[in-house]
């Protein structure tokens, strides 16, 4: 695969804007630095006009919600919006409880969303598929993960990124499917929270039309980065990881990237 945005990233600086979950904002912000992009962290509903407008994308995750915050996500979302920058939901545990279905459903709503990148329970949830997920887990089910994904992605005409041993992803009519990562990543609370976060820096480089491309480069990106530093460490250093991914997607080249990338399109 080619490595296009990363150095655009690098070049460009982009600001990206986070709402975000309590357990994962440190780790996204950090991500993002690291990466080479700008993180503005900014939950009050008092600034979700202003903020939007110095920067180059949205994420919103709904992982811990709390106050106001659902206001300030439609709000921020809407100004994204009308300003054109691209906007991504993260419905962390959508199907873990009524409020959390309530929301995502106000949001997808309300908001056109450029990405929306979870797990497969999020996705079959979302795609009406037949699945157990537990709490925030991806949980476990038959359905096929390639209908799930491409389903979501025409129905909120959005590209879908969908995580998990395999990620997937779609704009409604391509799918590709991502064969690198570390099994350890799920034992790190915030890595899939991380993933959302630098794929608003992906998206804000990209030009509309590209999303598709920006979004697979995402993904291998960062799955790649993960691997790498797997490598490296005995199967129960989650710590070393944490940190490790942060190292990685700071030197990671475009290099690395095209000779380790495993994307097949189907």
């Amino acid at each position: 695969m080619q490595s296009y945005y990363l150095a655009k990233i690098r070049t460009q600086n982009p600001l990206i804007h986070n709402i975000t979950n309590i357990v994962a904002a440190n780790y996204c912000a950090n991500g993002l630095l690291a990466l080479g992009a700008s993180p503005i962290m900014a939950v009050a509903i008092e600034e979700m006009e202003d903020v939007p407008a110095i920067s180059q994308a949205l994420v919103i995750n709904i992982g811990t919600l709390v106050g106001k915050e659902i206001e300030a996500m439609l709000l921020a979302g809407k100004t994204a919006n009308q300003l054109g920058i691209p906007v991504i939901l993260d419905p962390v545990g959508v199907a873990a409880t009524q409020y959390r279905k309530q929301t995502v459903a106000q949001l997808l709503a309300h908001i056109q969303f450029s990405g929306i990148r979870g797990n497969a329970g999020e996705f079959a949830y979302l795609a009406g598929a037949d699945w157990q997920a537990k709490g925030v887990d991806a949980g476990k089910g038959d359905a096929n993960l390639n209908a799930i994904c491409q389903q979501v992605a025409r129905k909120y005409q959005t590209i879908a990124m969908m995580s998990g041993e395999v990620d997937v992803i779609s704009d409604g009519n391509r799918i590709a499917t991502l064969h690198n990562g570390s099994p350890m990543f799920p034992k790190v609370t915030g890595s899939g929270c991380l993933l959302s976060a630098i794929s608003g820096a992906f998206f804000a480089v990209a030009d509309k039309s590209d999303y598709f491309n920006a979004a697979v480069e995402c993904c291998s990106t960062y799955a790649i980065a993960g691997e790498l530093v797997a490598k490296s460490l005995k199967a129960t250093q989650y710590g070393q990881f944490y940190t490790g991914l942060l190292d990685k997607l700071a030197e990671i080249s475009a290099q690395e990237v095209e000779q380790n990338g495993r994307v097949n399109y189907v």
